[in-house]
């Protein structure tokens, strides 16, 4: 019996792997359900072509907020690839200190990509929202009723009082190691409900021993969080496979 299989990763840069086919065939063998997510929309048309016959592996089309700097003159591209699939991502906002000069123009460009994904409805959209989660939220309920799309929030750090508030705005979280690993993040972690978590690697962005996580690594998170809510491992497996599958279903 495969041990990975069902498992879900949701948030991973496989197109910035030595080998991005190599990365997708390895997630696809393992039967781990995966999100491909893109920095830029330069970025799409090799991840769509690679993943039109996945069964576990689906890209999503993203304009990362600490590229908006660079790259906002690709919205453009980016409007042109949305109609290509359900999945959107990364986009956020990053108030960090390298990434602050550029915030008025992320907030144009979350703020362009929620207004399309209403209008087109039924989009997943995996948000990145580092010093930021006050803006990203209020950008959310202002541009994006929950009935025209999914949110889930990526590596959130946000307080316990906002990830209620994301909560009940109908956001999912997905969770990754480097997360589980940080004392002061538990409380918050905690206050999720159980039916909104997902997990995630967001590899090759954090390591597992001394190498770059992979999708099979995310299996790591899941024994953390079961091992956290006092579960059996797999239950939490379970829960996580039947969040993804309301996700989808919403």
């Amino acid at each position: 019996m495969n041990p990975t299989k069902g498992l879900v990763d949701f948030h991973c840069h496989l197109d910035l792997y030595p080998d991005h086919s190599v990365a997708i065939r390895d997630a696809e063998e393992a039967e781990i359900f995966t999100l491909a997510v893109t920095t830029t929309p330069r970025a799409w048309p090799r991840n769509h072509e690679l993943t039109l016959r996945t069964r576990y592996v689906r890209a999503a089309l993203g304009l990362h907020p600490q590229l908006v700097a660079e790259h906002e003159n690709e919205l453009e591209l980016w409007d042109q690839y949305v109609a290509e699939t359900r999945y959107i991502g990364e986009v956020g906002l990053d108030a960090g200190p390298r990434f602050f000069k550029s915030l008025d123009a992320q907030k144009r460009v979350f703020q362009h990509i929620l207004q399309q994904c209403a209008q087109a409805g039924d989009k997943i959209i995996t948000v990145h929202s580092v010093r930021a989660v006050k803006a990203v939220l209020d950008l959310i309920e202002a541009n994006l009723p929950s009935e025209r799309g999914k949110i889930v929030l990526h590596w959130f750090t946000g307080t316990k009082n906002e990830a209620k508030r994301a909560s009940e705005l109908g956001c999912y979280f997905s969770l990754n190691a480097g997360m589980l690993s940080n004392a002061k993040h538990i409380p918050m972690v905690l206050t999720i409900p159980l039916e909104r978590i997902l997990t995630e690697t967001d590899g090759p962005f954090t390591r597992t021993g001394d190498r770059p996580s992979q999708p099979t690594d995310v299996a790591n998170v899941v024994e953390e969080l079961a091992r956290l809510y006092g579960l059996p491992t797999s239950n939490m497996v379970n829960l996580i496979r039947n969040n993804l599958k309301a996700l989808l279903s919403a």
